[in-house]
């Protein structure tokens, strides 16, 4: 005969407990005349304060991040006035260090018990990073595409110049469409795990053979870099680097010219190696152009990041000189 228990029985307040702590959930209440909350120990621990007995709004609201403070004082007051429940996400500073929290409870005081307001804190960083960096990616595969899209119209312009036929285009530009879509191999990981993913020159020399235009002027992008292993994620970082600064020059550099030329060259010591991208020949620049864009902040943030280094813009008369600097360590891995 089966026993069937009541949920009074099953849900005692220690149970109660042992459910809450498995989902790090933090308990507040908030006196809304006094304007201080009572939490437990575990949003003190969230908040990155000590324990007390309580704590004033103000309090809090100091280690809210500045771009996030106002938003989240003026949606605590506004669910005095909203009947239904809400969750507001909000950053807060603790040193260094960013984490993401979301405060969820009832509006319109419903469920108020002597002036008191419940709710609680989860600690939501993960989900939020995971949600930047699936932005950040949507972003750099939007942004791929409308390069690959101007780079292809580029290479036909260019092919188109130096065709004596119809057919000899065809040809032409079908190897440096396939050449390209080979380039774009070095961005895709490999598989099996192998160390190193390709040498240094072969990055620079595969990734801009569909740029070069031997038919008008032979070797008109030059590569002399070191031999030097380049492993499989900084390959990838290092791809999306060259293809961004080729498709720039393809649009307003050296290589958007018949007689622009690309030099691209290298030294090293024990610690870094700096890679110097030299083009000349190209379009007369008015003035220095704002390297803003996303391709541009995505480079900067890719070179910082993962290479460990920086990378530099010099809009000299003769053309742009662009300097890479990258930890030997780095690029290893």
């Amino acid at each position: 005969m089966s026993v069937h228990t009541k949920p009074a029985d099953v849900w005692r307040p220690e149970h109660l407990r042992l459910a809450i702590d498995a989902a790090s959930v933090a308990l507040w209440s908030w006196n809304v005349d006094s304007n201080r909350f009572t939490m437990d120990e575990r949003a003190f621990e969230l908040w990155g304060l000590p324990w007390t007995e309580e704590v004033a709004f103000e309090t809090l609201s100091a280690h809210i991040h500045p771009a996030d403070r106002d938003r989240v004082r003026a949606a605590f007051l506004a669910t005095r006035s909203v009947a239904e429940p809400y969750e507001i996400d909000f950053r807060i500073v603790l040193g260094h260090e960013v984490r993401w929290i979301s405060a969820r409870g009832q509006g319109a005081d419903a469920g108020i018990v002597d002036r008191l307001m419940f709710g609680i804190f989860l600690d939501v960083t993960g989900r939020k990073q995971a949600e930047e960096g699936n932005e950040l990616l949507a972003g750099e595969m939007s942004h791929r595409v409308k390069n690959l899209l101007t780079v292809a119209t580029a290479l036909t312009h260019i092919t188109s110049r130096t065709a004596g036929s119809m057919e000899s285009m065809a040809t032409e530009l079908v190897g440096r469409l396939t050449a390209l879509g080979r380039a774009h191999d070095l961005v895709r990981p490999l598989p099996g795990h192998q160390g190193t993913a390709a040498l240094l020159g072969d990055i620079f020399s595969v990734l801009l053979a569909p740029y070069d235009d031997h038919a008008a002027f032979a070797g008109r992008i030059r590569v002399a870099v070191p031999r030097m292993g380049v492993g499989e994620t900084s390959a990838r970082t290092l791809a999306l680097v060259v293809h961004e600064l080729a498709t720039n020059s393809l649009k307003h550099g050296a290589l958007s010219t018949g007689a622009g030329t690309l030099d691209v060259s290298s030294t090293s010591d024990e610690r870094d190696v700096v890679v110097i991208w030299a083009e000349t020949g190209g379009p007369e620049i008015a003035e220095p152009p704002q390297m803003a864009g996303f391709g541009s902040t995505l480079v900067r943030r890719s070179i910082s990041d993962q290479l460990g280094g920086s990378i530099d813009y010099d809009w000299q008369p003769s053309g742009l000189v662009v300097t890479l600097h990258m930890r030997k360590d780095r690029l290893a891995a």
